[in-house]
């Protein structure tokens, strides 16, 4: 007996002891410890938090973990002063990585030897350092490999022909080294982007990369007429060659450049002339050039300043103004606020970029609102990782939302590949973003508005609950005019300026959103005569005549057992919209109702049966309140 109490009490020790770890949140500990000592051994910026206290997966710049933060994955660490060889027994200690970015730093030494321990590297970044010696011979290690950018180093040697080996290979960028040898036949299919310009190498170009254009193999000793002849460092792709010209006869070359350094010569001597007058200072130094020469640091520290991205505790994210604008871009939408672009940036990362439109305020009151957005953590707010602000460009970065946004969802092409949103991901939709709504309104003392809800700034996190986007912009904004604001569908009748949104206005928009998720259709809609039509005008005619199941998205008919919920979602949704803001309810009610909807109603009811075909949904009575938009 007392054995078995013995036992029972270990495992009820060991089941807290883990409670205790599990509950505080993993740690990728021997990962953490791995890069504190790449850290301690490597010349680096005084800037990079990486503090021994700190959470390596949400607070150390440019560390990203797995989704169970078990295992760091990626380190990105682009022109973070680095400078010096990789210290042997660091990086490679990381068997989970599948990124690395070092790029734009100073590290010297040969490829690191130890990388060939990370089985799952999948994008490799190294250019733009001083590393310097042979490329590894072996490539195929690394089975997953998909970028390898290795540009602007001094690497010597023949390029392996293992690489012929990576199947999955799709940009190989090895310029602006010391390269030499042949080119191995590298028929790679996925290969989709080859520069190997500026090397040392010679012989002929493979057939199999005859595909690739004539300056990818420029600047070498290749005897291909496929080949260009040496041409300059940085040759853009469109880049012509220019005609050949007679050359210069050998004293026309040696008068001038006797001419060129008399003249540098006098140049240099009048400079001299000219400090020496102006002497007059302390220590012999000349005043006035003292002056220039503390205004021009000046003015070189303010335009650093003026291109500084500025990034939020926890961002994992690293780059700069000339990375966000070297990056291929794609406009996902358009509107009040701003354009939307996603951007693609070298290393591997992609981010939602909002560019503002007429920001009225100053530096001081952007920055401050800023501030107050990018301190707001939760489930159902789309966090923004970083800020920039000049005169002339107001930059907003948030994380990249691969499924795209609920406007697109709803109302996209309804195609091959395209999914429906079901009844169930609605609902998370409503619960997600009305928890969100409540969270913003609860900060910064109740006196923080979202200003601009609609389906377009809302996205399904991780969970599949609606997450919100786009907050707090309404108050930095010139105002719209009336018309305009209602062409969107989702402003409250009260609001003239969208500076002056409420409570209450948020409300009543999250209530049009909950009535464009039930009928499938836009605030602003046509019907069949062509005439736009507001959405919360025309559910309150259907109800307010006689209830049918016209009014829900016939997507939704397919689904058994629901009618009731949707009923009591248009109920929810009819009390946000009425006409008096005093009597729309307050959010957190919002939430609750939101809420128990799912806990009342789905326990025993099937999601994913079907409706079988021609059924129709039982009508059931609604109650119209007299207060709403007309």
């Amino acid at each position: 007996m007392s054995k078995k109490l013995g036992l029972l009490f270990i495992s009820s020790a060991a089941f807290m002891i883990g409670a205790m770890f599990f509950g505080a949140g993993a740690e990728p500990v021997e990962d953490k410890q791995a890069l504190l000592d790449f850290l301690h051994n490597i010349d680096h910026s005084p800037h990079l938090n990486w503090h021994k206290n700190s959470s390596v997966c949400k607070n150390w710049t440019g560390v990203t973990c797995n989704t169970d933060q078990s295992k760091v994955i990626a380190l990105q660490l682009p022109r973070t002063g680095l400078s010096g060889p990789i210290p042997p027994n660091t990086l490679s200690r990381l068997l989970a990585l599948q990124t690395v970015s070092l790029t734009s730093n100073s590290i010297t030494g040969s490829f690191p030897s130890g990388f060939s321990e990370m089985k799952n590297l999948t994008y490799l970044y190294l250019q733009f350092n001083n590393f310097s010696g042979p490329l590894p011979s072996d490539f195929s290690v690394w089975h997953n490999l998909t970028v390898a950018n290795l540009s602007n180093n001094s690497f010597n040697g023949s390029i392996p022909s293992s690489v012929s080996n990576l199947t999955h290979l799709t940009s190989l960028v090895l310029s602006s080294n010391s390269l030499s040898g042949e080119i191995p036949d590298l028929n790679i299919p996925s290969l989709q982007e080859l520069n190997l310009a500026n090397n040392n190498l010679s012989g002929v170009v493979p057939k199999s990369l005859q595909r690739f254009p004539s300056w990818a193999f420029s600047g070498n000793n290749l005897t291909s007429t496929y080949a260009l002849p040496p041409a300059f460092p940085f040759q853009p792709p469109n880049a012509h060659p220019k005609r050949k010209t007679k050359g210069l006869r050998e004293p026309a070359l040696l008068g001038i450049i006797i001419g060129g350094c008399v003249l540098g010569f006098a140049v240099m001597a009048f400079f001299v002339i000219v400090c020496c007058y102006k002497k007059g200072g302390e220590d012999g130094q000349p005043v006035k050039f003292q002056k220039k020469e503390v205004s021009r640091k000046k003015e070189v520290s303010e335009s650093r300043e003026k291109n500084k991205i500025v990034f939020f505790e926890g961002c994992n994210l690293a780059f700069d103004l000339e990375d966000l604008l070297r990056a291929s871009a794609e406009v996902l939408g358009k509107g009040t606020f701003g354009t939307v672009y996603k951007a693609a940036l070298e290393e591997a990362t992609t981010v939602a970029v909002k560019r503002l439109k007429e920001v009225t305020v100053g530096k001081r009151e952007f920055e401050q609102q800023m501030e107050v957005v990018g301190r707001i953590r939760h489930d159902n707010v789309a966090a923004l990782r970083a800020y920039y602000y000049s005169k002339d460009e107001k930059l907003m970065v948030y994380d990249y939302y691969e499924q795209g946004s609920v406007s697109a969802m709803l109302h996209g092409k309804r195609g091959e590949g395209r999914i429906s949103l079901d009844w169930d991901s609605r609902l998370r939709i409503a619960i997600g973003a009305a928890r969100g709504i409540a969270y913003i309104h609860a900060q910064h003392g109740g006196k923080l508005i979202h200003g601009n809800i609609k389906s377009s700034n809302i996205f399904l996190n991780s969970q599949g609950y609606g997450c919100l986007s786009d907050i707090g912009l309404a108050t930095l904004m010139s105002p719209i005019p009336p018309p305009a604001l209602r062409a969107t569908g989702y402003r409250a009748f009260e609001v003239t300026d969208t500076r002056k949104a409420t409570p209450a206005s948020d409300v009543f928009s999250f209530g049009v959103l909950l009535l464009e998720l039930l009928t499938g259709k836009s605030p602003m809609h046509a019907t069949g005569g062509e005439e736009v039509v507001h959405l919360v005008r025309w559910v309150n005619s259907v109800v307010r005549e006689e209830w049918t199941a016209e009014v829900f998205d016939v997507v939704l008919l397919r689904y058994p057992n629901i009618e009731e919920e949707m009923v009591e979602m248009l109920q929810i949704g009819m009390a946000c919209v009425v006409r008096i803001p005093d009597q729309r309810p307050k959010m957190e009610e919002v939430v609750r109702m939101v809420e128990e909807i799912r806990r009342v109603n789905t326990e025993n009811r099937p999601s994913t049966e079907s409706r079988s075909e021609g059924s129709t949904p039982t009508p059931y009575a609604i109650e119209t309140p007299s207060t709403c938009l007309p």
